[in-house]
């Protein structure tokens, strides 16, 4: 993987494929992405407004042929604890059309948003996965992610969720985040 820094866009290459932000005209394709291959699903409105608050940490992987083939969303939370102000990172959602997956497009569409995610000052990052999405959870483990707990019946069909966060500076104490994700938790 390599990256291409023009000062209007951000490009990253891999072998067949580049990460680029999202554009308006994308949310048809992202939307079908969005349908065919996650159980959650969101109305267009909701693309929009956080393309509109937060389009540095919503992007698409698109193939050599123009196809829109991945994307992750992303938005910025802010939390009073402590008399601090904390800025998260959510990742709403993230998604690989299954022909295109174990090609290191889901890394690198979440290595590019935490990127964005850090432009806007975010202290961590962090998301839920299903508890049975084994090959998720390995992709956020190995990009550092930990499990604080298991939010319960979390998903519309009852599923319960793994809430997964990285911290991504040292300005703010990890146990703070702890604290203050940890609200929405049980157990380890």
């Amino acid at each position: 993987m390599f990256k291409i820094y023009d000062p209007s866009v951000l490009i990253v290459m891999l072998q067949g494929y580049r990460i680029r932000p999202f554009r308006p005209e994308d949310l048809e394709e992202v939307e079908r992405i969005n349908r065919v291959f996650l159980p959650e699903n969101y109305p267009g409105y909701f693309f929009i407004e956080n393309y509109r608050r937060f389009p540095n940490s919503f992007l698409v992987a698109e193939s050599e042929n123009g196809e829109v083939v991945g994307y992750v969303m992303c938005r910025v939370e802010s939390y009073y604890a402590r008399d601090t102000t904390l800025l998260l990172g959510h990742v709403l959602s993230i998604a690989v059309s299954r022909r295109h997956r174990r090609r290191g497009i889901g890394r690198a569409l979440m290595a590019e948003a935490e990127r964005g995610l850090r432009g806007y000052g975010s202290d961590a990052v962090y998301l839920e996965v299903r508890v049975s999405n084994e090959p998720a959870i390995r992709l956020y483990d190995g990009l550092g992610y930990r499990k604080l707990g298991i939010i319960p019946r979390y998903y519309a069909d009852g599923e319960d969720a793994y809430l997964m966060y990285k911290v991504l500076g040292e300005e703010v104490g990890e146990d703070l985040i702890v604290e203050v994700l940890g609200k929405r938790v049980r157990g380890p």
